[in-house]
């Protein structure tokens, strides 16, 4: 029986011709589960951008958009929270709590044991996301009350003078902003068609396209000709390094012992076990800006002690994260560590060992065990120092195109290219392999 069903897959996947794009739209339309889910995630994206729209009141958008146009800090802020910054919406924060909270509860195992036990268990999974959102609440409280202080110190036109209940009523309702997008995140995310936060991202960011290119010609000169060339063929070569990287992968052979059934002598069979370059994909990204972006405003917390040596401290690293050489090593350090250590976290070469055993594989010339372990965790640190490597570069980007070009409107660059190209690379991919699980079922 399982010889008849391998060959009938064989035949096929041999049979099956390639579908056209509009063949794969007409299979999308008429699978009416899977068009209801793109369509429920469309709807969901909307309501995001509506909200990012809606700004907190008693904001002056004039002296705001001068302050994001001339502040680094704030524009990549502006980037990971969807857009909504810029304009002092009630989802300014995003989803960046939500973010620092995942992150605490990621590296929160390493320290409490207990932690880590919880985490094998379907049970204690769930109690740590609950955990997860619970936090999320007073992070976004503390963050919200940063932002509004960096604002009232470094712009005071921005906000002018507000009392002490309209500053706690802005808290209440960004707050409320950042929990209602982590709602929304996680709906998107149970629908299987990409990642909840990374298509906010990706919304913010395709939203933001349309006044890049019109503030780009706008300013245009003609001396700016060859440099706007070297922007869009550099951009080009982005496209085409970040989708050779995410779709980069070491094959590791794997062959299956030989095994008796029913009197049947089967012979052992070959694949391989892929390891992908980026197995982190935008992630390390994500968690990177929002931890070079918390010191920020610790200082502006800083700057409003009592004790001059805090104000001195908080005024020391206010001044050295404005520094753009700073910054810029700072954010590419922590995109090449959060690479590794959410590569650590998601691939586990004992777990794999482990199954291998079980399903009675081996990688040829390594011994099963220790051996499969140490070889597997070997070929994963040499193929994400590449994918480290290459994050980094494209995440300061951004920075080195702006010092070389000097124009402010090219500032949409590695980052946001990379998280485009990237999720528009998933959602194709998972919305492929739906159309496919339905073929097999047909089958």
């Amino acid at each position: 029986m399982e010889n008849n069903f391998s060959v009938a897959t064989n035949f096929f996947q041999k049979s099956r011709k390639p579908l056209t794009m509009f063949e794969k739209l007409e299979q999308i339309w008429k699978a009416k589960d899977l068009r209801n889910k793109i369509i429920f995630v469309l709807l969901m994206l909307v309501i995001f951008r509506i909200a990012a729209n809606i700004p907190v009141p008693g904001v002056n958008p004039e002296a705001l958009k001068e302050l994001f146009a001339s502040n680094q800090v704030l524009g990549m802020i502006n980037l990971f929270s969807g857009g909504g910054m810029q304009n002092f919406s009630i989802v300014m924060m995003g989803v960046a709590p939500y973010i620092t909270s995942a992150i605490i509860f990621e590296l929160l195992p390493m320290i409490v044991p207990q932690l880590e036990e919880m985490k094998k268990e379907e049970r204690g999974r769930q109690k740590i996301t609950t955990w997860t959102r619970w936090l999320t609440v007073p992070l976004a409280a503390l963050q919200a009350f940063g932002m509004i202080t960096l604002l009232r110190n470094q712009a005071p036109a921005v906000l002018g003078n507000i009392s002490a209940f309209d500053l706690t009523a802005m808290i209440i309702v960004i707050t409320g902003g950042t929990i209602f997008l982590m709602w929304i995140v996680e709906l998107i995310t149970e629908k299987n068609i990409g990642n909840g936060i990374s298509l906010l991202i990706f919304a913010g960011i395709v939203s933001r396209l349309p006044q890049a290119v019109q503030q780009t010609f706008v300013s245009y000169e003609p001396s700016q000709f060859f440099t706007l060339v070297s922007f869009v063929m550099i951009a080009l070569i982005t496209i085409v390094g970040v989708v050779i990287i995410n779709e980069g992968q070491r094959n590791i052979p794997i062959h299956h012992a030989r095994q008796v059934r029913a009197g049947s002598r089967l012979g052992s069979g070959g694949s391989f076990l892929p390891l992908r370059v980026n197995m982190a994909g935008v992630i390390p990204i994500i968690f990177a800006i929002a931890v070079v972006t918390f010191p920020g405003m610790i200082a502006q917390f800083l700057v409003q002690a009592e004790s001059a040596w805090l104000v001195n401290f908080g005024n020391w690293l206010n001044g050295a994260f404005q520094n753009q050489l700073v910054y810029g090593v700072l954010y590419f350090v922590l995109v090449f560590a959060f690479t590794y250590f959410y590569t650590e976290v998601t691939f586990d070469p004992n777990k794999i060992a482990e199954n291998l055993q079980k399903q009675g594989a081996f990688i040829p010339g390594i011994r099963p065990g220790k051996n499969t372990v140490d070889y597997l965790a070997y070929v994963t640190h040499r193929i994400t120092f590449f994918g480290a490597m290459f994050l980094g570069t494209i995440a300061i980007l951004p920075l080195i195109m702006r010092y070389f070009t000097n124009m402010q409107s090219l500032a949409i660059g590695g980052a946001s290219l990379l998280i485009v190209v990237s999720v528009t690379v998933e959602i194709v991919k998972q919305i492929e392999a739906q159309l496919t699980m339905r073929e097999y079922e047909g089958l």
